[in-house]
């Protein structure tokens, strides 16, 4: 009987082992897939955010530190291809300036950017309040 109880046990242990190990893997897939739409989510959010605060001149910095008041945080390496791919397409117009002692590039909305920010938060609002109607 003894071995029978010995046998029982490791059948038990190793089934445990077995499901508490795909649990932990389940677990880390989810996280890693809500990471994935998380960042997918956020994409477009952060163009209009860009705009939104360009519509006063600032400094990739003083934007940066801006958008993090907000609540929007923005890695370096997204924010400046960022602003140069909407400088590329129209939207935005910089230059370099002295200031402190340093040259800064300073960004701003163009006409074509101040219309497409409108357009933008337009659709903006009407998807918001219907996601938010949904959820």
């Amino acid at each position: 009987m003894r071995g029978v109880d010995i046998l029982v046990w490791e059948v038990a242990y190793t089934v445990c082992h077995t499901l508490c190990g795909a649990i932990v893997r389940m677990d880390a897939m989810a996280d890693d897939l809500f990471e994935s739409l998380r960042l997918e989510l956020r994409r477009g959010s952060l163009i209009l955010a860009v705009l939104a605060q360009l519509r006063s001149e600032q400094y990739g910095y003083s934007l940066r530190m801006a958008l993090s008041g907000a609540g929007v945080e923005m890695e370096e390496s997204t924010l400046y291809p960022l602003l140069r791919r909407l400088e590329s397409q129209g939207l935005l117009v910089s230059e370099w300036r002295e200031e402190e002692k340093r040259k800064k590039r300073f960004y701003r909305l163009s006409p074509e950017g101040e219309a497409m920010l409108e357009r933008l938060a337009v659709e903006w609002r009407a998807l918001s309040a219907s996601v938010e109607a949904m959820l």
